[in-house]
């Protein structure tokens, strides 16, 4: 794949991972055939900001932040202990980011 349609998706994805796997994902880039490069565009990533965000105005109480990035076990098990009795809603204002980016590069790897 050209060089330049590679930077240029990093540079505008780069938010939704952690940056040791930029490199990683610029090599598998540049290996990647310009035929999947479309299906490349159609993978929802989540902003972790935004995951944060509905954590802290109250849906991590209810789940609704892991329900979001796609872990449905976690989710449902935080709807019905009301977040573990908000201990977990508070453990998860510092995890849910990376948690995001991780669902993020998993989504990623299924194209790469």
């Amino acid at each position: 794949m050209d060089s330049q349609k590679v930077d240029m998706f990093l540079m505008t994805n780069a938010k939704y991972f952690h940056g040791h796997h930029l490199n990683y994902i610029r090599e598998r880039l540049m290996l990647l055939d310009d035929s999947k490069w479309m299906s490349l565009h159609g993978v929802d990533l989540k902003d972790p900001t935004m995951i944060l965000i509905v954590s802290i105005i109250g849906g991590g109480a209810l789940g609704i932040d892991r329900f979001l990035i796609g872990d449905t076990g976690l989710g449902v098990a935080k709807l019905l202990t009301c977040g573990g009795l908000g201990i977990w809603t508070i453990v998860d204002w510092f995890l849910i980011m990376d948690a995001t980016k991780q669902k993020n590069m998993e989504k990623l790897q299924q194209y790469l």
